[in-house]
Order: structure tokens, then C-alpha cells, then sequence
């Protein structure tokens, strides 16, 4: 059975940053796709950044130039950067990854950027 663990959420003042990490365990051959997602109260999940394998990266407007998604691959690990945090980015953020078909999810962590 294939885990994602995320770490590194909290609390944060505007302007702050934060550092997520997420770490695939269990049986894994070989990650295609890894990404960050996160819901805020009342609203759908949304994607926030997205890493391929090879190491392309995608992003969300609405965090670009702010948020850095990274990886190790002989980690099976996936990072997220955010820098000049915003109240709007309060949300819960989950790490994902594609595993031989498979959409993996995490189980979350919360970001709470407030004064």
C-alpha cells in the first residue's frame, strides 16, 4: 500500500513563508506526476502546483512567483516553497502523485496565514 505523509503546515503572518514536504512510501516503482492541491472552507479543491517527473513544473495564477514546487526523486518527495503567504492561501493542502495509474492523495495538512 502506497502512503503519502505531508509535514510542515501551521501558522503563518501575511508575508511569511512556509515549506511543505510530502514523502511517498510503500511499494513504488516510479512516481509520474507529483502536486500540491488545497481546499479552503466552502470552496472545491483546487490545483496549486504540479511537478512531472522529469522535472516540468505548472502552476496556478494565483501563486505564481510566490510558490516553488520541487522534488527528489530518489526521495519519492515532493516539496512546496510559499513565500509572501496571503490570507487566501488559508486552506488545507494536499500532496498528490500519480503511481503506476493510481492517483495518490495525502491526507492533508493546514495553512493558516493570519495575523
Amino acid at each position: 500500500q502506497v502512503q503519502l505523509v505531508e509535514s510542515g503546515g501551521g501558522l503563518v503572518q501575511p508575508g511569511g513563508s512556509l515549506r511543505l514536504s510530502c514523502a511517498a512510501s510503500g511499494s513504488i516503482y516510479s512516481i509520474n506526476v507529483m502536486a500540491w492541491h488545497r481546499q479552503a472552507p466552502g470552496k472545491e479543491r483546487e490545483v496549486v502546483a504540479a511537478i512531472s517527473s522529469g522535472g516540468y513544473t505548472n502552476y496556478a495564477d494565483s501563486v505564481k512567483g510566490r510558490f516553488t514546487i520541487s522534488r527528489e526523486n530518489a526521495k519519492n518527495s515532493v516539496y512546496l516553497r510559499m513565500n509572501s503567504l496571503k490570507s487566501e492561501d488559508t486552506a488545507v493542502y494536499y500532496c498528490y502523485a500519480q503511481i503506476a495509474g493510481h492517483n495518490v492523495w495525502g491526507q492533508g495538512t493546514q495553512v493558516t496565514v493570519s495575523s
